[in-house]
């Protein structure tokens, strides 16, 4: 499991003109899923998210995590993340965990984050041609890998 993390003000996802998640200030969190990921990647990468100390104090230092800030999260699932460009210059996807795998870990995730952060997440829709906005605040871009 790969996850792409932006500390945002807000961001949304639409599709076909209608959003279909939206949130203020929080976490982005691009996800993809590999075939071989299992309930202990989801659980490892919902907690290390939710507990993830990426947002300021009142000193400047980022000391706070989005549970913390009561911050929202953002879910969008992109099988891309696991995209292999070392050879030639098209990607491969073999890496990516097909549909039929995918989508049950997809929406375990959503959920595992929904309960630590103790309400439900926001999401894209899998699968979905998405557009996804954001204002990333800081910057702040962290790439997370379960393995």
């Amino acid at each position: 499991m790969r996850v792409v993390v932006q500390r945002v003000r807000e961001a949304r996802v639409t599709v076909e003109g209608r959003v279909t998640g939206q949130i203020g200030a929080g976490l982005l969190v691009l996800a993809g899923f590999a075939p071989t990921d299992t309930p202990a990647d989801l659980d490892w990468m919902a907690r290390k998210l939710v507990q993830m100390r990426i947002f300021s104090d009142e000193k400047g230092k980022m000391n706070r995590s989005v549970q913390d800030v009561e911050g929202e999260i953002l879910v969008v699932s992109q099988f891309t993340l696991l995209a292999d460009a070392r050879k030639g210059n098209r990607p491969s996807y073999t890496g990516a965990a097909p549909p039929p795998v995918a989508i049950p870990l997809y929406q375990q995730f959503v959920q595992q984050i929904g309960h630590l952060l103790g309400r439900p997440a926001a999401t894209g829709e899998f699968g979905a041609d998405m557009q996804v906005e954001l204002l990333n605040d800081g910057p702040v871009t962290i790439v997370l890998d379960s393995v």
